[in-house]
């Protein structure tokens, strides 16, 4: 068989597949065992087509992960992933910086379910885990990690995003150009090359999760206001003012996990929970996932921003900044 008949032939199978798919879902909703929505035929029909012939990034099983870190968190890693929930106009995806290191190739629809870019680079997620458990702990500090309480116990797993560029400041907004200009002319330029971001999960003895993204210079739980007092959030109210919220909760960027992050335009800030729609996600399921201990070994890529595995909170996951 040639190559266009070998092609038109693996097409005809997705949408096979696909419709029997759909049909099975059509099946469950008439036997009452669904809920009132469509996502899990959509859920379905996704996975059968990844199935027959979108292997890649279709987020069924990581060996990578698994060789580096064994099966158990290489599992945990992948049922942890979260969605990614991208600020409307913005078309920056995270994406293997040893393939793109361009704005351009990281860019990708403003709305949708966003699996590549428009260049057709997979959205990835570095992963990183620090296994604190009582089984584990001697080898985890032999590597370096750090843990000390009140670390001991946990397993802390790590999704690292590289972005091509951040732009602070310039948001999603027809500004952008603009305001890079003036603040390059003025000597503070709010662009700069290279981008790492994080979303941190914390798998705590009990079971429990909490997870923190990394904002800026720390870590942010929730966007839409800020804190100073530990346990309480400031948010503007519906007269302007102020109001205190009490987050006895959330602990240094620490809250329960949402299985999502926000990711904010222009500087790629991260927020765990978030109260608001937007047009452009990436689901857990099609996040392609790549280890980051073989590379943190022996990778000698320069970044004009620090890499994960140059960063304090590789080795302490408890740790407060982002340097």
């Amino acid at each position: 068989m040639g190559r266009a008949q070998s092609g038109q032939a693996s097409l005809e199978w997705v949408a096979l597949v696909a419709l029997v798919a759909l049909a099975l879902g059509g099946l469950l909703w008439a036997a009452g065992l669904m809920r009132a929505t469509l996502a899990l035929p959509v859920e379905l029909a996704e996975r059968f087509v990844c199935a027959a012939s979108l292997r890649d990034g279709c987020g069924e099983g990581d060996p990578e992960v698994a060789e580096q870190y064994g099966e158990e968190i290489a599992d945990l890693t992948r049922a942890y992933a979260p969605t990614l929930l991208y600020e409307t106009g913005m078309r920056a995806l995270p994406v293997d910086y040893r393939r793109c290191r361009e704005d351009a190739c990281a860019e990708g629809p403003e709305d949708g379910h966003a699996i590549r870019s428009n260049e057709g680079e997979p959205v990835v997620a570095f992963t990183h885990a620090v296994d604190c458990r009582l089984d584990a702990v001697a080898e985890t500090e032999a590597s370096g990690a750090d843990c000390s309480a009140p670390r001991a116990g946990n397993l802390y797993i790590q999704y690292w995003f590289y972005y091509p560029g951040s732009a602070t400041a310039e948001g999603s907004t027809p500004l952008r150009g603009p305001i890079r200009d003036v603040s390059t002319a003025l000597g503070r330029p709010t662009y700069h090359p290279d981008d790492w971001e994080s979303l941190q999960v914390r798998i705590e003895p009990d079971g429990r999760r909490f997870a923190r993204a990394s904002s800026h210079h720390g870590y942010s739980y929730e966007g839409g206001g800020f804190s100073i007092i530990p346990g309480h959030r400031f948010t503007r109210g519906p007269n302007g003012r102020y109001v205190v919220e009490s987050r006895p909760e959330v602990v240094d960027g620490w809250g329960p996990d949402t299985g999502t992050l926000y990711v904010s335009g222009g500087s790629h800030a991260g927020n765990v929970r978030v109260n608001r729609t937007t047009p452009r996600e990436t689901r857990t399921n099609r996040l392609q996932l790549v280890p980051l201990r073989s590379i943190a070994a022996g990778d000698g890529a320069a970044f004009a921003v620090t890499s994960p595995w140059r960063k304090r909170v590789f080795f302490d996951p408890e740790y407060s900044g982002t340097d």
